[in-house]
């Protein structure tokens, strides 16, 4: 006989619903804060935090470098997958590192090189704007692409069409991105070059960031205002893979694991912590008060809660193990709210699979959870990194999951097998783009803090009401006794 039979069902997030509370002047929708803490970081000058509580999956058909850009301009953060090659993780990590935003560290030419020469590497390397310096990385001027005509220029060298020197708007040993972002707003021109006393090149500024910055006031940023970018490991190959991915720039790592109570993933985080203490890492997925103590005992700084719910995961059917993820919320939320009156240190939840709607994320937050992990939301976005296809006259994309036959290759890092799958392989319909969905996504989760008078986080977490419904509740609260002359091929979000 089981060690222990819980005879109560375990609930999932649309069993319950929010019982409004006092909306007043300060809980209106547009004075809410959704700003939530990623991880545990006491004394930290810089906490990594999010501005909205969304984490894109670790998944191949979720999060490349495109979704990591726009999510983090968006104000929440990808974690690139970790079913690919260290070199090519890495690299996925370096673009969203470098994409922004404030001190650029630029391509350098030479003076000597041919425009022609400089025409080829424009579409290697795909940039417009261009310092010339010399061995010693003294700037001797700038030049982009309306400098020059290549079919005309072709045979000149770049010192002969470039702006020279004496002619830029130059900052000397500027370090502050608000003092740089002034002197270009004042001025006419739409780079700054940033260089030391001896006029050694440091790094561009463009003006085109400070419109983007204005165009995303959300934006997840590091201390030196590059856009958050995570990633995940897997328990196989870490010690290998988390130096690259550092070097890259990495904010924070993820053990991507469907069963984190294991002492793979224990001897994971203690490594990572031990070699890279300043590097958080995210440990799950758990659905259990033990298994929330048995990673942050070992060093996690986040932890990751659900198993088996997403919408292509099948590990609670070939294998029986799996919860409700408002059950696990539930658990776990106790047991780290008991582990922050111990120690004063607070670990951040991430609820993670059957995440479906706007209202599910609402009601996971308040049932403790501080974000939320998504993989079908993020893959029907143009941003995701599969191909579109038509299918029946409707655009779709691909989305599978990483225990899945297509990513047999990385299954058994994940699952610690190989012998059958916990995933499959299916279609979402496709979106469009992320900024234009969040903004509907966000206008509910907003809607749904201020019915409840809550005008942070926080406030929502701790005063929220909360009740579980029936079936016919459920159904009432659905249309219900109408003709919707609508089509059949119509799909929810």
């Amino acid at each position: 006989m089981a060690k222990r039979i819980i005879m109560e069902p375990s609930r999932t997030l649309a069993e319950f619903r929010l019982l409004p509370g006092l909306t007043t002047d300060e809980t209106v929708v547009e004075k809410l804060d959704l700003r939530v803490p990623l991880v545990n970081s006491p004394g930290d000058e810089n906490p990594i935090s999010l501005n909205i509580p969304l984490v894109a999956a670790a998944m191949q058909s979720v999060s490349g470098p495109e979704m990591g850009i726009e999510l983090a301009k968006q104000g929440g953060i990808a974690f690139i997958y970790v079913s690919q090659t260290a070199e090519n993780q890495a690299a996925m990590v370096k673009k969203v590192k470098q994409y922004k935003a404030g001190f650029v560290k630029p391509y350098t030419i030479k003076p000597e090189m041919t425009v022609a020469n400089l025409q080829e590497l424009r579409k290697t390397v795909g940039y417009s704007t261009y310092p010339v310096v010399n061995e010693q990385n003294i700037l001797l001027g700038m030049i982009t692409k309306n400098d020059f005509e290549a079919d005309f220029h072709g045979n000149f060298k770049v010192e002969d069409r470039m702006i020279p020197r004496s002619k830029l708007l130059v900052g000397v040993e500027i370090n502050n991105l608000k003092r740089a972002n002034e002197i270009l707003i004042e001025s006419h021109h739409g780079v700054l070059p940033i260089v030391d006393r001896e006029d050694r090149l440091l790094y561009l500024v463009f003006r085109k960031d400070i419109q983007n910055h204005l165009n995303n006031p959300l934006e997840a940023v590091d201390s030196e205002k590059r856009l958050l970018c995570g990633a995940a490991l897997n328990t196989r190959d870490y010690q290998e893979r988390a130096p690259r991915l550092i070097e890259a720039g990495v904010d924070v790592l993820a053990i991507d694991s469907s069963d984190g109570f294991t002492v793979f993933q224990e001897r994971a985080l203690k490594w990572l912590s031990s070699n890279f203490p300043k590097i958080p890492v995210v440990g799950g997925n758990i659905i259990t008060a033990e298994g929330f103590k048995f990673l942050v005992h070992a060093g996690a700084k986040c932890v990751k809660v659900g198993m088996g719910g997403g919408s292509i995961c099948i590990t609670q059917e070939q294998k029986g193990t799996g919860r409700g993820l408002a059950t696990s919320v539930i658990e776990v939320a106790k047991a780290r709210d008991e582990y922050f009156q111990e120690t004063g240190e607070y670990i951040p939840l991430i609820a993670d699979g059957g995440v479906v709607h706007a209202k599910d994320i609402c009601i996971a937050m308040a049932l403790g959870a501080d974000s939320v992990m998504m993989g079908r939301y993020f893959a029907r976005m143009e941003e995701s990194p599969t191909e579109k296809v038509v299918i029946n006259n409707r655009v779709m994309k691909p989305y599978w999951g990483e225990g899945s036959p297509r990513a047999r290759e990385w299954r058994s890092q994940r699952y610690q097998q190989d012998k059958f799958a916990e995933g499959v392989e299916g279609y979402v319909e496709f979106a469009g783009k992320l900024s234009d969905n969040l903004i509907e996504t966000l206008a509910k989760i907003r809607s749904t803090f201020s019915s409840c008078g809550a005008k942070n986080v926080r406030e929502f977490q701790k005063n929220s009401v909360l009740e579980l419904v029936s079936a016919l509740s459920i159904r009432e609260g659905q249309v219900h006794d109408i003709y919707l002359p609508r089509s059949e091929s119509v799909i929810t979000n």
